[in-house]
């Protein structure tokens, strides 16, 4: 591949294995098109996949993605514990290699154009693709959630960037739109008390005047029967995996709660783990090329 794109969507099933299969098919098998990775989650009820491609085939499989996704996801039966507003949640494009944000920009509106067309969802464009400064944020776009967007999108300043005036009836509405490399990173605590992780969350995410590219929030695992900091860093390179980790694990030790471990859900770029390399050991002038595999 010449110029890759990468692409990281989200749906709204975590549950249905066959669902998720189905989805997930549409990135099988399709030539300049390569399925990287996929996860689902039960307690939040969602699942994560990431590919990559030549951006045309890439765009393609997406469309087909929505499609499928439309057909087999019923929002109006839909609960979990993290935020959503619709089947496909959330569809962002990332340059990767010999693309710009423009051209993921490009990318975002014909998938959503195309989509919005076939199937009668709504697309919502948010990041670097917002038409405007209160669509940027997806906490933002995503506020009231499945239940409350058809309300919400009664305001002209939430009238969807493409499709119908109101939500698609099991399909709910989807943010789409160009941004940077994202990390989906969750930190487990040894408590049962939601209460805790909300307010550790409050701490660290950004509109509660933490860091300045994360966003968080508190989740119960409910198979675990323990609380969890869910977040998204949407700038490694100025907020870390690091940082977020030890202000976290010092914040807990307030309310006498360890760190059990953390995860890190879908790909993550390899610098992000260089720079905890060198936070934790301490390494001075490391760099990623000092990696074996990288000089491979």
């Amino acid at each position: 591949m010449d110029k890759i794109m990468e692409c990281v969507p989200n749906f709204s099933e975590g549950r249905d294995k066959e669902k998720i299969e189905r989805i997930v098919d549409c990135f099988r098998n399709v030539e300049g098109v390569k399925l990287l990775d996929y996860s689902s989650d039960e307690d939040h009820n969602r699942s994560v996949v990431t590919v990559i491609g030549e951006p045309e085939p890439l765009g393609q499989a997406m469309v087909a993605a929505i499609g499928k996704a439309v057909e087999l996801i019923d929002m109006t039966k839909h609960q979990g514990q993290h935020p959503r507003m619709g089947c496909v949640d959330v569809v962002p494009f990332i340059p990767i290699r010999n693309t710009t944000v423009e051209e993921a920009d490009a990318l975002a509106k014909r998938v959503a154009r195309e989509a919005s067309e076939k199937f009668g969802q709504p697309f919502f464009l948010y990041e670097k693709s917002a038409t405007a400064p209160h669509r940027e944020n997806l906490a933002k776009v995503r506020q009231g959630q499945f239940e409350g967007m058809a309300e919400k999108m009664k305001d002209p300043m939430w009238k969807p960037d493409f499709g119908p005036d109101t939500i698609h009836p099991t399909g709910g509405v989807t943010a789409i739109g160009a941004r940077m490399p994202l990390i989906a990173y969750n930190i487990n605590l040894d408590t049962s008390n939601l209460e805790i992780a909300k307010k550790i969350a409050d701490k660290i995410r950004y509109i509660k005047g933490g860091f300045r590219y994360c966003k968080a929030m508190g989740v119960i695992l409910e198979d675990r029967n323990i609380a969890q900091v869910s977040m998204n860093l949407t700038d490694y390179t100025k907020t870390s995996v690091y940082t977020v980790f030890e202000t976290v694990r010092m914040e807990a030790r307030r309310y006498g709660v360890n760190v059990l471990g953390s995860e890190v859900v879908g790909l993550i770029p390899l610098q992000a783990l260089v720079d905890c390399a060198e936070y934790y050991l301490g390494l001075e002038g490391f760099e990623s090329k000092q990696v074996l595999e990288t000089r491979l």
